[in-house]
């Protein structure tokens, strides 16, 4: 018999997958990466600056599990006008023995809760102890995952929350009801980070948003925003102090946080600590004392994506979801 590939949608991969396994998969991800058991070649951006656009190709090898594929992604910012998520993505996963189909699947929601997961995986290494209160700077899509995730660590007792609009801050505490944690719009930036032991940062800003002076001290910044070259979201004060720790050396000084500051000389290799591979697998203590800030710079990694869509899959073919398909030949 020959075999079939695995269509997977949205609807299927959202109950499959939690919060709790992402993390889990994304850890081992990282780890594997700090170990020099990856394969994973730079982003390919396609711009199409006509439709204010890019699509991006993310392909990844994890030896340790044998998770292989690639991630076909979009980024469209005004597609909210148009009823359709910013980012849309599809993922392939391969037999890395045999090169394979194995399964198609909406990269969406993978893609949203994997981020998340990388994000939570930083705080987790990086951030006091103890952390109890949280700033989200933005609430778009991303941020409910990114503080899920937080909350997987953290007995969070407040959420201070910014967006480009009140109602948009309003409609993200109702989302994240289900957290049963205190939480507050702000009025501004300055007012949603003030006494946050945890600063997560997750919108599309090319200008700083945060500031060095309205950091708590001890602070830590999930700066998850910047994907792409000109974006920013802090100024360059905080990660020339901060202890700074990025997702990959092939993407982070082009396309992540530090990227600004970076192409005009304001950072350089030694303003950088690790990569989170890095501090995963070797256990590395970044924080030497409790009033040091920390950044964890994501700029989204195809080693997170295949090793969730294995998750996916595997537990899919387990519990009979998804429609085979007999896609080569």
């Amino acid at each position: 018999m020959k075999p079939t590939t695995l269509v997977l949608t949205h609807r299927d991969i959202k109950q499959l997958l939690s919060m709790k396994d992402a993390l889990k998969a994304v850890e081992g991800a990282f780890r594997a990466q700090g170990a020099g058991h990856t394969q994973m070649p730079a982003k390919i951006y396609l711009k199409l600056h006509q439709y204010n656009g890019d699509l991006r190709a993310m392909p990844a090898f994890i030896e340790t599990t044998n998770a292989c594929g690639i991630k076909w992604v979009s980024v469209y910012p005004e597609n909210r006008k148009k009823g359709l998520s910013t980012v849309i993505a599809a993922i392939i996963l391969n037999d890395a023995r045999s090169g394979f189909p194995l399964a198609i699947m909406d990269g969406t929601y993978i893609t949203r809760m994997r981020t998340g997961a990388a994000g939570g995986i930083a705080a987790k290494y990086l951030a006091r102890k103890g952390a109890k209160a949280a700033a989200m700077v933005g609430c778009g899509s991303q941020a409910g995952p990114q503080l899920a995730a937080l909350s997987e660590y953290f007995g969070l007792d407040l959420v201070k929350v910014w967006g480009y609009g009140k109602k948009e801050a309003d409609n993200f505490i109702k989302s994240m009801g289900a957290l049963n944690v205190k939480m507050t719009a702000c009025e501004t930036v300055k007012d949603c980070v003030r006494g946050a032991d945890i600063v997560v940062t997750t919108t599309p800003s090319r200008k700083p948003l945060v500031r060095l002076k309205w950091l708590k001290k001890g602070a830590h910044i999930n700066a998850i925003g910047a994907d792409a070259k000109g974006k920013e979201e802090l100024e360059p004060a905080i990660l020339k102090q901060a202890k700074v720790v990025i997702d990959d050396w092939s993407q982070a000084p082009y396309s992540g946080e530090i990227n600004v500051p970076w192409s005009k000389g304001i950072l350089t290799k030694k303003d950088i600590r690790a990569t989170l591979g890095e501090v995963v697998h070797n256990r590395l203590k970044i924080r030497a004392h409790p009033d040091e800030i920390t950044v964890f710079d994501s700029t989204g990694l195809a080693i997170q994506d295949v090793s969730v869509a294995q998750y996916v899959y595997q537990k899919a073919l387990n519990k009979g979801l998804g429609k085979p398909i007999s896609l080569i030949g």
